[in-house]
């Protein structure tokens, strides 16, 4: 599914999400295939863009285009599987692979006033990196970090598992403490080992090696490998934390896959303690808690269709009823905006 401004509509394009007036009433449903006539209508509506089906993962707006994070993940994996302890040649593409990334995202109007919606998803370390790498650039840019602060924590977050690369272990959808001994005390390396590997290399700075280093450290100490109790990383290194955190519950990388809205409720928790609280709620203001499409259930017993986002309330979106309480499916049009019922609450999300 993808957020398209109406002038780039097509012909055939299918609507993935129901188009709402102003007042919550359907203007044009769900899988209706788009015609010049509804296009036009759009428009006549002042309507500027509305969700279409694609083959990405359903529910999925993603900060990068489809297109840019093909090439960037074709870039980044050719460049890791290539990479040996004998040969970091390769390594310095990944300078301009992470340019590509926040330029793509500084081409967006107003990206850091937007609510993204990402889902959970498989353990790829690929995909992992460059998510992690595409929200810690928004919350950079969002913080106001410089131009050259920027970059290097774009080209950390690429690089920031390197080390889990030659790793023989089973890490995906695990928790470190369901490990055996042996396997925990390798995982929990990786850290180390990936700035064993970047750390001669003239063309990083020495703040993206920090950030390869600390980017499972936390501030209170309680983080690995090396327990930086006392020790006043970075910011750029507390927003690698941060987004690594969480990108990889949603994937489950050295940890168990959870839904997004049971890892924002684990930043919500830990703000403050181990990690930095303004950056988590930087993070909590850029990240939609029930994403767009998804299907959650009210405190109702009602099952619904997450439809539009309520900007500043990212736990209060505007929802359409397709079962009520008793599982049958509702055919009237059923909307809540959840800012004005201000009774009900999403309980679970599937």
């Amino acid at each position: 599914m993808r957020l398209t401004p109406v002038e780039d509509l097509k012909e055939s394009d299918i609507l993935a999400i129901d188009v709402l007036n102003s007042d919550y009433t359907v203007l044009l449903a769900a899988d209706t295939s788009l015609t010049v006539e509804i296009i036009a209508r759009l428009k006549q509506s002042n309507v500027t863009e509305v969700y279409i089906r694609t083959e990405d993962i359903p529910g999925e707006v993603e900060i990068l285009k489809q297109d840019v994070r093909k090439e960037v993940h074709s870039t980044l994996q050719a460049v890791i599987e290539k990479h040996n302890f004998t040969d970091n040649s390769e390594l310095s593409r990944l300078s301009e692979t992470a340019d590509v990334i926040i330029t793509n995202i500084l081409e967006e109007d107003d990206v850091v006033e937007k609510l993204y919606d990402i889902r959970r998803r498989s353990a790829d370390i690929y995909e992992h990196c460059i998510s992690v790498c595409s929200i810690s650039t928004l919350i950079a840019l969002k913080r106001g970090l410089k131009e050259e602060q920027v970059h290097d924590i774009g080209v950390a977050c690429l690089l920031h598992e390197i080390g889990l690369k030659d790793l023989q272990i089973e890490y995906e959808n695990i928790e470190i403490y369901d490990m055996n001994k042996e396997d925990a005390e390798k995982y929990k390396k990786h850290p180390n080992i990936g700035y064993q590997i970047v750390k001669d290399e003239d063309w990083l700075s020495d703040a993206a090696k920090d950030m390869i280093r600390y980017h499972h450290e936390r501030i209170d100490g309680s983080g690995y490998p090396n327990k930086v109790t006392g020790v006043d990383t970075s910011e750029s290194c507390k927003i690698i934390q941060t987004c690594d955190v969480f990108d990889e519950f949603i994937c489950g990388i050295g940890c168990e896959r959870v839904k997004v809205y049971e890892a924002l409720e684990y930043l919500k928790i830990y703000k403050g303690t181990k990690f930095e609280k303004d950056i988590v709620d930087d993070f909590l203001a850029l990240i939609a808690v029930y994403p767009v499409g998804s299907y959650v259930q009210t405190s109702d017993g009602e099952v619904a269709v997450v439809l539009r986002q309520n900007r500043e309330f990212p736990d209060r979106p505007v929802i359409r009823i397709i079962k009520n309480k008793d599982g049958n499916p509702v055919k009237n049009i059923i909307i809540k905006d959840l800012l004005k019922y201000t009774t009900l609450f999403i309980e679970d999300i599937s």
